[in-house]
């Protein structure tokens, strides 16, 4: 009797997870490297050589090295991890060949980590024991934290030295109390890999008893169900920047090696696929992915299974799947990140998106740009093709379905969907008028779904975990979580994934770290350049579609940007007026000319020369864009511009105003640097000058010619007596 698919798919799995376990068995000791685009370009390459060559030289068989893709944690790349099975995982920052040698020789063969290059070494200590109490507001915060204060006051109580127990708050586990009651809520226990369900201080009893005192696990608090960010949560929950997230589309990045399907199937990867191919039923898929609230992550934020269900209802026996992996916002790298870390997961989402529409043949569009990206899509295809997971009888179900890859040149517009078809047909990538919409009229005429990688990398963990559990994470028009670039004025910069309705202050501030130097928050940029700014007043504003819309902004396809109180919004919008213009079609009038004019009168503002009446003026341009673009692009390129209007009117005001400044002292052509009476004579303005246009005796006060001057501010920032004013 043949093997149901089901069947096939446990047999690849166990088969996966016993090759998995041979090579880890023999290794009593795991490195591992980050080896993402990022990653790579700070030197990770040359570190993974470094620890290979080490472990030859010292004839050591114990030692496995191994490369993950990215953690998303920007600013300390590369990131080693050092795993020793039964301790505490230990995560090293900013590694190049020097501390490769020195963790290698301390910490792999003499068991002593090195402290001082551990990530985020102030967080995380030498603690036998971890608990992390579950954060999230959605179903238990408001039992969490006395829960939280009664545990490590019961530890004091019983003597437990605190350098034995760590206990600290993260964000949600994906173990959500299903009704939502706050009667109960979780705690993970680290290094044993442990999650229990707590709802009383007599639970916290029997855990100090137990866990705490004997080392034994509680079996009858213990969590049965897996956490969809688990893996990645073991590893990297000590560090606040990752404890406060809640991974999902970036559940494996970091966790496996995004060349091993192996590895990937160990941590369930194709299960969904299998599940949706056993039921036989695309219509229940379908209703599935609506009732999760699961909207386009792309920027567009359509509901993803109302868009399937148009695809599955279009007429015609060939239909199309298409991932979206353009990504052309300057800055972001979301999509990048999660191809480099786990392409399995989309691969997998596209599976199950082509089998619910009727679709036989899709396709990765993906820049050229992207070739690490690129190279890791195409391995992966090539190992789900070989173990039958891709291409004809995808494991004996009668499905049929392959994919391929179509590079694109890196044009801004093709990540709108029908400019997207039109490049893929061969075609200049310009955008067309819809309706029809390409559900039922797009690649060559035929009906075609298209969906970015965040969004496909969602749906096997909402076939897995359930359509209600992925709309408990978000918000009610929402569901789910949401992927960000962080970036700009800020302590931490990386990627971060927050449950939908996250604030940005605890994007800001509880994961990003607050804004460097002590400077004063001034505003948060979302949405790339066809988002807009929110004011440091907005902080309290939930992170989803309708809220930021709202406001004035946009999610966007996820890239945030936050400004101190030395950044320019009028130089801000100027900015991304030129990337728009630059990057606009031409197809529309509207587009093509008013992203022109606007940027002209940005220009004309910043370089000194603006008149009051200029904001009227590029404002109304502004709406007569938006308002009459012909695609999204186009009427969402005035955001940056109506948006800073909106919120810091004052700022542009100062740039046209008789006098003429900036109140941030960004926009050259409007500074006027001069010398006050605590210069000293010391003449080193004088002498790093490049115009020679600082004159004065040694030991007199120093005088600035102010019509030689090019205000390139070199005298203001090697003054040691801040005897030069920048006004």
């Amino acid at each position: 009797m043949a093997a149901s698919v089901m069947e096939r798919y446990r047999e690849q799995a166990a088969a996966a997870r016993e090759r998995v376990q041979a090579a880890e068995g023999a290794a009593r000791v795991r490195i591992q490297v980050g080896s993402a685009t990022c990653e790579n370009a700070a030197g990770a390459a040359d570190v993974y050589d470094e620890f290979r060559k080490h472990i030859r030289a010292t004839g050591r068989t114990d030692v496995a090295l191994r490369r993950t893709g990215c953690t998303g944690r920007c600013s300390c790349e590369p990131i080693v991890g050092v795993l020793v099975p039964g301790q505490m995982p230990v995560k090293y920052e900013k590694v190049d060949r020097a501390r490769a040698h020195e963790i290698f020789t301390q910490h792999v063969l003499n068991g002593t980590p090195v402290r001082p290059y551990t990530l985020d070494a102030d967080e995380s200590g030498t603690h036998g024991l971890e608990f992390f109490f579950c954060g999230a507001a959605r179903c238990g915060r408001e039992l969490t934290e006395p829960l939280q204060r009664t545990f490590e006051e019961k530890l004091r109580a019983a003597g437990v030295p605190p350098e034995r127990v760590a206990v600290r708050q993260a964000n949600c586990f994906g173990l959500c109390d299903p009704l939502g009651t706050g009667r109960a809520t979780r705690v993970l226990v680290r290094p044993d890999k442990v999650v229990y369900t707590l709802s009383s201080p007599e639970d916290l009893d029997a855990i100090i008893a137990e866990h705490v005192g004997q080392g034994r696990v509680v079996e009858r608090l213990r969590v049965a169900d897996e956490a969809v960010g688990r893996g990645f949560f073991e590893l990297y929950g000590d560090v606040s920047f990752f404890r406060r997230q809640t991974r999902v589309a970036l559940r494996n990045s970091g966790v496996i090696d995004p060349e091993s399907l192996d590895e990937a199937l160990r941590q369930r990867a194709f299960e969904a696929l299998a599940r949706v191919l056993e039921r036989g039923d695309p219509a229940a898929v379908r209703a599935e992915v609506r009732r999760a609230r699961l909207r386009g992550r792309g920027g567009g934020g359509y509901l993803t299974g109302l868009k399937w269900d148009q695809a599955a209802a279009a007429a015609g026996d060939e239909k199309f799947i298409i991932c979206n992996a353009d990504e052309g916002d300057p800055g972001a790298f979301m999509d990048r990140s999660m191809l480099e870390g786990d392409p399995f997961a989309v691969i997998e989402g596209m599976l199950i998106g082509a089998y619910a529409i009727g679709a036989h043949q899709g396709f990765f569009y993906v820049r050229a740009e992207y070739p690490l990206a690129v190279r890791r899509i195409e391995r992966a295809l090539e190992l789900c093709r070989a173990a039958g997971l891709l291409g004809r009888d995808i494991l004996g179900s009668g499905f049929d379905c392959d994919l391929e890859i179509r590079l694109g040149a890196g044009a801004f517009v093709c990540g709108e969907e029908t400019a997207l078809i039109h490049s893929i047909e061969g075609e200049r990538g310009q955008p067309r008028i819809r309706p029809p919409y390409p559900t039922t009229a797009g690649l060559w005429g035929r009906p075609t779904c298209i969906n970015n990688v965040e969004t496909f990398a969602n749906v096997p963990a909402i076939i897995l975990y359930g359509a209600d559990w992925f709309a408990q994470l978000g918000t009610e028009a929402s569901g789910g979580t949401k992927v960000f670039a962080l970036a700009g004025k800020v302590q931490h910069t990386g990627l971060v994934e927050v449950p939908m309705g996250t604030t940005l202050r605890e994007v800001v501030f509880d994961i990003g770290g607050g804004i460097r130097g002590g400077k004063r928050l001034k505003a948060v940029q979302t949405g790339g350049p066809a988002g807009g700014c929110l004011r440091a007043e907005d902080l309290d504003t939930p992170v989803d579609f309708d809220t930021l819309q709202a406001r004035g902004s946009i999610m966007g396809s996820g890239g945030m940007i936050v400004l101190d109180e030395d950044d320019c919004v009028v130089d801000l919008a100027r900015y991304y007026l030129t990337f728009s213009q630059h990057e606009s079609c031409g197809k529309c009038t509207p587009c093509r000319e008013g992203t022109k004019r606007m940027l002209e009168i940005l220009e004309r503002i910043t370089g000194g020369q603006g008149r009051p009446e200029d904001l009227e003026r590029l404002e109304r341009l502004a709406r007569l864009v938006r308002t009459s673009s012909l695609c999204g692009l186009g009427r969402a390129a005035p955001n940056p511009v109506l948006s800073t209007l909106r919120y810091f009117r004052s700022e542009y005001e100062a740039h046209v105003a008789a006098e003429r400044t900036c109140p941030a002292h960004k926009c050259r052509a409007l500074l006027r640097f001069e010398i006050n009476e605590k210069c000293v004579g010391c003449t080193l303005c004088a002498r790093r000058c490049p115009v020679t246009c600082i004159s004065g005796e040694r030991r007199q006060r120093h005088v600035i010619d102010q019509g030689r001057c090019i205000r390139c501010g070199v005298c203001f920032e090697v003054c040691r007596f801040e005897a030069v004013a920048r006004r």
